[in-house]
């Protein structure tokens, strides 16, 4: 018996590989022989490797992404020495453009593209002995009328504890030139029907986390409807998620997002920048005015979870401009604002720019900028930084209400940006800090910095950190803790009584 493993190593255990039941769904008669093995970067490699191995299989397809390209590069490296005669075929976004910044030698093919339907064809021909001369194998892209869809090889343990990546398109009409996303601008669609059909299957197996994969999901408002009708028309506990560009939220649109419950829907926006003049140096479209427009509905008559997207680095921004960017975020909506640094990913157009603004980037995955004409080397380690502890302070959602007094009708950025200085020079770390040393941290900068009195700090503070039932009153807000403590115990009188 020949077989076939397909694998990768997903960037956490509750992540999903739709990819690899892809191309498992279009194998065909090698279907029989084939088996879906998933690990997390997490794990070592070398034990990754012996259970692989442990299959005996002629053929070992390997996705392979931005997030675990050195250690898929590691893992074929070892395949091949304990296997050689095992043929690794390599796929995925970063083994589909030229140059190679990982050395993937070793691997014997490679198909960049979509690799649905030109996977099966190359494993027939490995084990027909008459595979390729070539090792690179460009492929076209397939009509996707021709492609089986993977919904049904989620398994009922993917089910139970994993998110379930969903897709009702491919490609994407914008041009903006750090994505990969535009290399191929067609958007093709799948059969909605159908997809609706294998939707309704996966509920009635007892999915509840669906993450759309689709680059610009509100591009088409038939599509949009439809799939927001099908989940309004389920019985919470559920979660979507999905990625929509931020100035297309007709009415119709509107109307169904503010239907959704608290906790039921999510929506990625990639802002990146709101400065028309970067905007425009990367291909971006910006149009400022809708843009706010959709960000205060989606904030003041919605329930939906909003994570907002902002990149450091981008060719001809200041560190001024990009401040501004956030202030005003922060000003417009209270919810989720990641900061990226920005990455060239080979194949992107980003490219140009490097000799006019003096873009200069790490050969190492993620491939991150470190240096360019407006930003020093020293410039984007701090704000690699910043962009970690707002995460732990501002994205966390556990500082909601004492947070905010960095700032008090300043620069969110300027204060946010001293701060995160004063934290590196206590801690010298951005990882591994509790949530208690967090609380205290901030706690002393408020009361030694900003000079904001204790009491004042800490009944903000209190109500932020007991959110959560079962907390002990944590050591430095004690002597402060009295009148809570009192509003606690009153709460607590009134609502046994209730119970009585």
């Amino acid at each position: 018996m020949q077989k076939i493993i397909l694998t990768t190593l997903n960037a956490r255990y509750t992540h999903s590989s739709i990819a690899l039941r892809c191309l498992y769904a279009n194998l065909q008669e090698l279907q029989d022989t084939s088996e879906i093995l998933e690990f997390s970067i997490n794990d070592a490699v070398q034990t990754i490797a012996e259970d692989i191995l442990s299959e005996q299989p002629s053929i070992i397809g390997i996705g392979v992404y931005i997030w675990n390209a050195l250690e898929c590069a590691e893992l074929v490296h070892i395949l091949k020495k304990v296997s050689p005669a095992t043929k690794i075929v390599l796929g995925g976004p970063e083994v589909s453009h030229l140059p190679f910044r990982v050395n993937f030698d070793e691997a014997d093919f490679i198909i960049q593209g979509e690799g649905d339907i030109s996977f099966y064809k190359l494993c027939k021909d490995i084990l027909n002995k008459s595979e390729p001369a070539e090792k690179i194998i460009k492929m076209d892209l397939p009509s996707l009328k021709d492609i089986k869809t993977p919904y049904k090889y989620y398994t009922d343990d993917d089910i139970k504890n994993r998110y379930i990546y969903v897709e009702v398109s491919r490609g994407c009409p914008f041009e903006c030139e750090f994505c990969l996303s535009s290399m191929d601008e067609r958007v093709r669609a799948f059969d909605l029907e159908h997809i609706l059909d294998e939707f309704e299957t996966l509920w009635q197996r007892g999915a509840r986390n669906f993450k759309f994969i689709d680059r610009t999901f509100n591009l088409n408002m038939k599509t949009a409807n439809k799939i927001l009708d099908f989940f309004l028309s389920k019985q919470p506990p559920y979660f979507t998620h999905f990625e929509v560009i931020p100035d297309h939220f007709p009415s119709s649109i509107k109307e169904k997002i503010a239907l959704f419950p608290c906790g039921a829907l999510q929506l990625e926006i990639g802002i990146q920048t709101l400065n028309p003049d970067i905007a425009n140096n990367i291909s971006r479209p910006l149009k400022l005015n809708k843009i706010r427009e959709n960000i205060r509905f989606l904030e003041n008559e919605t329930e939906a979870h909003i994570h907002l997207d902002l990149i450091v680095g981008l060719p001809g921004e200041t560190l001024k401009s990009f401040g501004e960017n956030l202030d005003e975020l922060v000003n417009l909506s209270s919810c989720e604002i990641q900061i990226g640094i920005l990455k060239k990913l080979s194949g992107t157009y980003i490219n140009r720019h490097d000799l006019e603004y003096g873009m200069v980037y790490s050969d190492i995955p993620p491939y991150d900028i470190l240096q360019n004409n407006q930003l020093s080397f020293k410039d984007i380690q701090i704000m690699k930084r910043f962009a970690r502890f707002w995460d732990l302070t501002y994205n966390s959602g556990n500082f909601k209400e004492s947070l905010p007094l960095i700032w008090q009708d300043k620069s969110v950025f300027e204060s946010f940006y001293v701060f995160s200085m004063w934290m590196y020079n206590q801690t010298n770390a951005t990882w591994k800090i509790s949530l208690q040393r967090l609380g205290e941290l901030l706690f002393n900068y408020l009361c030694e910095i900003k000079n904001i009195p204790p009491q004042t700090i800490a009944s903000k503070m209190l109500n932020d950190m007991m959110k959560l039932k079962g907390r002990a009153i944590p050591s430095y807000l004690k002597p402060y803790a009295t009148d809570f403590i009192a509003k606690a115990k009153i709460g607590s009188s009134r609502f046994n009584k209730r119970q009585l």
